[in-house]
């Protein structure tokens, strides 16, 4: 063997042995992550077959109506040249017309107020996200959803694919501007953001305050917060937590450089990350399977690159400051009292700094709130639109999902 052959094989042998090592860790990891869902999926495995499972999955994605909305398609040009898809749904005189007397008497007249919501999803997550609104809201409020970039239907990150830079909160903050001046460069606005899209629209506000004093006429912050991530504990015990703090950065990178190998592991053990998701994503034990299975579906159409490149940002995300840009506008403060990655009270931290705001805490509800519970945040969201002056006072809109729990004003 020559030389160079000699110190190419002890590179790849040291290569393979660092792999290893690193996916040594993740399994430790993600075990200490998945304990709860893995115990789950074990007593499930003993009653149903693999196949049964399999064929269970596939009949829930062809038969579930969620994240099959569409409206007119759009794209802005991120500062970077990143393709970030959006749709626009426009009022529809004949939809109006058409609507229930409840939601008749909600939005009153055929011409509302012409104000564009503006839903930005989270983590993992797409526009499809926000379904149950945005089919509570069709054809009555002009609304623009979109992806994040590297998400649903957007292109991947140009700065991160082809010069490694860093994504941060404040790249996104930036990609909601473009968006909002390709999409709605006119007009009054109401900014949604669930998660990580609470975070962008927070980004937002640091980066334009103008934009926000000038356009911005209501705000709703959905299951998200202002900083501190890094104290989050995830539901695990100090010493689990502690554990995956130290190791999960590196081993994401390292998950994120074997994309392919890693995504063929995620497709042989879907039931164990299904019941991660689960117990990640909502709280009570009667969520739709269809609805569980649609949040599932998100998740994994996330690479798992994307998932290491995103995460490091919310480490060092903190716009506590820039909540004071909203103290003046009705806001919607809204979270899920057993949401296990950015806890309720993150919320509260925003709500206290945010006085005049309304807070919401759902009882039963995980980190997916508007599915797990869609109709309090559809209610509550048609409220923020009538103290926005976008549509009439006097009632609020009929429900859209079902829930077996109720909201909890804070």
């Amino acid at each position: 063997m020559s030389e160079s052959s000699a110190a190419a094989a002890g590179a790849s042998t040291a290569g393979a042995g660092g792999w290893r090592r690193a996916t040594g860790i993740a399994g430790a990891a993600i075990g200490v992550v998945a304990a709860g869902a893995a115990a789950t999926v074990a007593i499930e495995r003993m009653t149903v077959g693999r196949g049964m499972r399999r064929k269970a999955r596939l009949a829930l994605d062809s038969a579930g109506p969620y994240g099959t909305l569409r409206g007119t398609p759009g794209t802005a040009y991120a500062d970077d040249g990143t393709e970030l898809y959006y749709e626009i749904d426009d009022i529809d005189p004949a939809a109006a017309a058409d609507l229930g007397p409840r939601r008749r008497r909600l939005f009153g007249r055929k011409a509302p107020a012409p104000v564009t919501v503006v839903f930005s999803h989270g983590y993992c997550l797409s526009q499809d996200s926000w379904h149950f609104q945005r089919a509570a809201l069709r054809g009555v409020v002009r609304t623009v959803h979109w992806d994040q970039r590297s998400h649903g239907r957007s292109g991947r990150g140009v700065d991160q694919l082809t010069d490694d830079v860093p994504l941060t909160i404040d790249q996104l903050g930036r990609d909601l501007r473009a968006v909002i001046d390709a999409a709605a460069p006119e007009g009054p606005i109401v900014l949604v953001g669930h998660s990580m899209g609470g975070m962008t629209v927070m980004a937002l506000a640091a980066q334009y305050p103008e934009l926000i004093r000038e356009r911005v006429v209501a705000t709703a912050f959905v299951g998200t917060s202002p900083g501190r991530l890094g104290e989050v504990n995830f539901g695990l015990p100090v010493a689990g937590v502690n554990a995956v703090r130290r190791v999960l950065p590196g081993v994401l990178k390292a998950l994120g450089q074997r994309a392919e190998l890693v995504e063929r592991g995620r497709r042989a053990t879907a039931d164990l990350f299904a019941g991660i998701i689960k117990r990640y994503s909502f709280a009570g034990r009667d969520v739709d399977p269809a609805v569980a299975r649609f949040a599932e579906r998100m998740i994994e159409n996330t690479p798992i690159d994307v998932v290491a490149e995103f995460y490091p940002a919310f480490t060092d995300h903190d716009k506590t400051e820039a909540l004071a840009l909203f103290a003046d506008l009705p806001v919607l403060v809204l979270a899920g009292l057993q949401d296990l990655v950015t806890p309720s009270e993150h919320s509260e931290a925003i709500a206290d700094l945010l006085p005049e705001a309304e807070l919401v805490l759902v009882p039963d509800a995980g980190h997916l709130v508007m599915l797990e519970h869609p109709e309090v945040v559809t209610d509550r969201l048609a409220d923020l639109l009538t103290r926005a002056g976008a549509v009439p006072a006097g009632t609020t809109v009929g429900t859209y999902g079902s829930t077996s729990s109720t909201a909890q004003p804070g």
